[in-house]
């Protein structure tokens, strides 16, 4: 569930939660914040779809969630952050954060007391130049880096103090990025759980760099984990210290029937593929669920969503992989 635009980086490897829609108006405005809490992402590559701001996301899985993951922008930002929390967990939800840690130490006492079960936290670096040559030029402060990274280490001390359970997200673009990846496994590694993620612009020297990651800590892969229906994949590996890592990545996956004959279905344009259902907010109009993010013509108002073949070609889509994907499970574990 996307909560927030409002963020104080500016990384140039955010893809925004798979969506690059930006809100079509100040969020200041929509969301009340105060002064110190006013921040905004840079405008997304393409301003003609702007009618549409990012709301609320869902990924389909089997079977049903039991979890909602807050996600941004930056999430600890949102005024009321704890209040959603709270409301989640009367709902019988496990509560998820993703956050870069710029504000965490300032909300985890009361989003742990709201009920907050884990926070996963960006990561790119251990250095204020690692983390400067991400940003934005306005944003390329070393002064600023410095007290970001500081306030990084305040969130994951915060939350271990509250008992929520921490991961440390680190997008891996290419080899070059290796000794950077293997510095944060080192600093943060025994606090935290480490999570490699792909990077989507370049994912063969994305993955060739997370292999060279995991050889050289010489890490055992222990149990691969795919979401039925949507292109989530990723594969625990155990240290040989006993620690865990994590390394995620894209399973080509495309909807049978919306996808076949779309003009962005090739490597190229997709790069993603199907990652699920996402609900968006139409400016001053009604939700929207979409299934795309390179598609915005295909959304549609959320009730006649509901009705149509598109969630039906959906929730079957989900229901064939589950059952394909156990098959081959099976299979494998019975001829060894």
């Amino acid at each position: 569930m996307k909560i927030i635009d409002a963020c104080g980086l500016a990384c140039s490897f955010c893809h925004n939660e798979g969506t690059p829609r930006r809100c079509a108006g100040p969020l200041r405005m929509r969301l009340h914040l105060p002064p110190h809490q006013r921040r905004r992402l840079p405008a997304g590559p393409d301003r003609r779809r702007r009618r549409l701001r990012p709301g609320p996301r869902r990924r389909a899985r089997q079977p049903a969630d039991e979890e909602v993951h807050f996600t941004g922008g930056e999430p600890t930002l949102h005024p009321n952050l704890p209040h959603l929390i709270a409301i989640a967990r009367r709902l019988g939800l496990t509560v998820g954060l993703t956050s870069n840690g710029e504000n965490g130490a300032a909300v985890m006492t009361d989003c742990a007391t709201a009920g907050l079960d884990r926070i996963n936290l960006s990561v790119f670096g251990t250095t204020p130049a690692e983390l400067v040559a991400v940003q934005a030029p306005r944003l390329a402060s070393p002064k600023l880096a410095e007290r970001k990274l500081a306030a990084l280490d305040a969130t994951i001390e915060a939350a271990a103090t509250n008992g929520i359970k921490v991961s440390a997200n680190i997008v891996v673009p290419d080899r070059r990025h290796v000794d950077r990846v293997l510095r944060i496994i080192e600093r943060h590694g025994r606090a935290v759980v480490v999570r490699m993620l792909v990077s989507l612009e370049d994912d063969g020297a994305s993955l060739e760099a997370m292999q060279a990651v995991v050889d050289h800590l010489g890490a055992v892969p222990v149990r691969r984990i795919l979401t039925a229906g949507a292109s989530d994949q990723r594969v625990r590996y155990r240290l040989p210290d006993g620690r865990t890592l994590y390394a995620k990545s894209i399973r080509p996956v495309r909807l049978p029937e919306t996808c076949a004959d779309c003009r962005f279905n090739n490597p190229d344009d997709c790069q993603e593929g199907y990652y699920g259902v996402r609900l968006y907010r139409a400016a001053d109009g009604p939700f929207m669920v979409g299934v795309c993010i390179q598609r915005m013509d295909l959304c549609l108002p959320l009730g006649e969503f509901v009705m149509s073949q598109r969630c039906r070609e959906v929730a079957a889509f989900r229901d064939d992989e589950a059952a394909r994907l156990t098959w081959m499970h099976a299979t494998t574990e019975a001829t060894g």
